[in-house]
């Protein structure tokens, strides 16, 4: 029963935050982009384009364009993701259409900066429920199975014609604006769907590993990997080293300064490397996927 309930909380907070997002994602194209003929980047500025040569219903290109690419992504992620995507998509179009969403602006900074939030908001929440707004991701992760780029390397190709077209029909100045609006939703988007438990990789290597392993299991609750190498290879001596413990664990981000300082208050000599970790789950760390 307890399992049950827990599914239906869980199938229900994914729908509120697609619902969230398509709201957000409205807002931010009819309360600040179109009126002012502002872009973003992915299938959204491409139907931003469309729209703003062809006049043809925002609604209408976002749902078409989307189409091909929420196939892809049955075939790529998984059948229920393409469902919930489609959904999310079809309704999206919906607000688009119905909802008489308020011109805030026109301001261009503030359109640029406030239009990229809420758009990145809506973005980022309908992918906390397990859905996506906007088909760029799915057609970069097709392409680089066919290329040696990575995903991160060709959305951003991607988005550099999108604002290329936009900076010789529109004017340099609104792709411009409109580079600061996708800037504005990435980072947000990013925030949304990390959030504060955006995870930080950590090696540490220090001649006191012993406390320290025993500080981050006992005192932050965190799994740690040990492995077996050697420090100091120093310019003036580089023949004299000294067996070690190479510990390496995951923290959150808001966990960083805590852990540097224990480090530090331990071995004020301990070299430590941090990473962002863009994907962590299974042992002690506790996310669970949505697709």
């Amino acid at each position: 029963m307890t399992t049950a309930k827990a599914s239906v909380r869980a199938r229900i907070s994914a729908v509120l935050h697609v619902v969230i997002g398509m709201l957000f994602s409205g807002f931010a194209l009819k309360g600040f982009l179109i009126p002012n003929h502002f872009f973003d980047g992915g299938v959204t500025g491409v139907s931003l384009l469309t729209h703003e040569f062809y006049e043809i219903p925002i609604a209408y290109i976002i749902v078409g364009f989307n189409l091909p690419f929420v196939a892809l992504g049955a075939r790529l992620v998984s059948r229920n993701f393409a469902l919930r995507s489609f959904a999310a998509i079809a309704g999206f179009g919906l607000c688009l259409l119905v909802i008489p969403y308020p011109q805030v602006t026109h301001d261009r900074l503030l359109v640029a900066v406030f239009g990229g939030v809420f758009m990145g908001l809506g973005v980022g929440l309908a992918m906390r429920g397990g859905a996506a707004l906007d088909g760029i991701e799915v057609l970069a992760v097709y392409t680089r199975r066919h290329v040696s780029f990575t995903v991160s390397e060709i959305v951003l190709a991607i988005n550099i014609l999108i604002f290329l077209v936009a900076a010789i029909h529109l004017g340099f100045e609104t792709a411009l604006y409109s580079m600061l609006t996708y800037y504005a939703a990435s980072r947000t988007t990013n925030f949304v769907v990390e959030g504060v438990e955006e995870y930080t990789s950590v090696t540490i290597v220090s001649a006191e590993a012993d406390e320290i392993k025993a500080r981050l299991v006992k005192d932050f609750g965190r799994g740690i990997t040990v492995y077996k190498g050697e420090r100091g290879f120093l310019r003036d001596s580089f023949e004299v080293s000294h067996p070690c413990d190479i510990i390496h664990t995951v923290v959150t981000r808001l966990e960083v300064p805590r852990l540097k300082h224990m480090i530090h208050r331990i071995d004020p000599k301990a070299f430590v490397v941090t990473a962002q970790a863009k994907e962590a789950s299974g042992g002690v760390l506790s996310r669970v996927s949505q697709h």
